[in-house]
Order: structure tokens, then sequence, then C-alpha cells
């Protein structure tokens, strides 16, 4: 009678610090990597797509957005732009950027967000990471593309970033230029987006 009395008290113990231990685990989960911490979120959109993700991410993160402009704009003409970006990627050419951004040692994350152009990250986002010193910290990329993925992109930030901590980056389906399919991240879209970012954000430590 007594061992078995002893039994029952050893079980619901190791049931209480089970559950404990449980609670502990949720809660760091569910914790921001830091609270305090400065974000900044860059974006290059050309159909508003990639723009429609970075603000899902000002939204759950309080992120500073700032999008990315070239002192001379691509062509209107989808093909004439794709021609230019393919000559630029194979030459290895920088576009000049109009956005200037004096504060970025201030910030703590940088969340960096860009189309798949030719299968690649494209030239203003590479003038981008090769014009600021994010060396130390926590960069997050994240995409839209029309539905051939990411290409190297996200390999390309890693590389352009060697000295900073990548995460885990989110991508999307979003238009189709080529195709006449522009902005397609709204509606009922959008809700189902916003929802992949929030739990990306709880994945990687930003969970509210």
């Amino acid at each position: 009678m007594k061992s078995t009395l002893l039994y029952f008290v050893a079980v619901i113990m190791f049931i209480v610090l089970f559950a404990g231990c449980t609670s502990a685990q949720d809660r760091t989960i569910d914790k921001p990597i830091n609270p305090d911490q400065k974000v900044l979120i860059v974006y290059l959109s050309r159909t508003g797509n990639t723009k429609a993700i970075a603000q899902m991410i000002g939204k759950h993160t309080g992120g500073k957005l700032i999008a990315l402009e070239l002192e001379k704009p691509y062509p209107e003409n989808y093909r004439q732009t794709v021609d230019q970006v393919a000559r630029e990627n194979e030459s290895g050419f920088l576009p000049p950027l109009k956005t200037k951004i004096d504060s970025i040692a201030s910030y703590d994350t940088i969340f960096i967000g860009f189309p798949t152009w030719g299968m690649q990250l494209p030239p203003p986002m590479k003038s981008f990471l090769n014009s600021y010193k994010l060396k130390g910290k926590q960069v997050i990329p994240f995409n839209t593309n029309g539905g051939y993925g990411i290409g190297s992109s996200f390999d390309q930030v890693k590389e352009l970033c060697s000295g900073s901590k990548v995460m885990e980056g989110f991508t999307m389906k979003g238009g189709s230029e080529r195709d006449g399919k522009l902005l397609m991240i709204v509606g009922s879209r959008a809700m189902e987006a916003e929802n992949e970012v929030v739990k990306w954000l709880s994945r990687i430590g930003f969970a509210k």
C-alpha cells in the first residue's frame, strides 16, 4: 500500500514538472529575440507584391519601411527591363541607388525584400548590400516571385552578408509581369499571405 502511494505521488510530481517545463518552453518560443531591437525593412518592388509583404512585416514587427529607388529607374516596358537586368547580371553592373539610408548603423535587424529577377537577386538589391555594411547585424530575406521560386537569390544574400547572421527567409508567389499579372497579393490572397508571414515571424522569434 505504501509503495503504491509513493508511486502515485511520484507520477503526479512528474506530470507537474513536465507541465511546468512545457510552459517555459512555450514562453521561450513565443518570446521575441529582443523586444527592444530596432528593425529596418528595406525592399524592392516593381509590381507591388513585395511591398505588400514588407508592409505586413512592418505591421507585426514595428519596423521602419524603406523602398529602394534607383537614380535611373528601369523602363516601364517589361521586355526592355528583362534585357537590361540580364546585361547587368552578366557584367556585374550595380545600378546607383537614389535611396540613401544615413542611420543604418542604429538598426539591429534588417529585413530585405525583393522579387526574383532572372532567377537571381535583383541588381538594385545587390547595389544595396554592396553599399552598406551589415556586418554583425541580423539579416532576414523575403521574396515574391512569379512561380519559379527564389532561384539563387537567398544564397547570394548569404554571400553578400558573410559577416551577418542571415536568418530563415520567406517566399511567396506574387504576380507575373510577363503574363500581365501585376499586384496579386490582395483580398483573400493578402489575408492568406499575412497568416503565412505571421507564422514565419513566429518561427524566427518575432512573435508578439
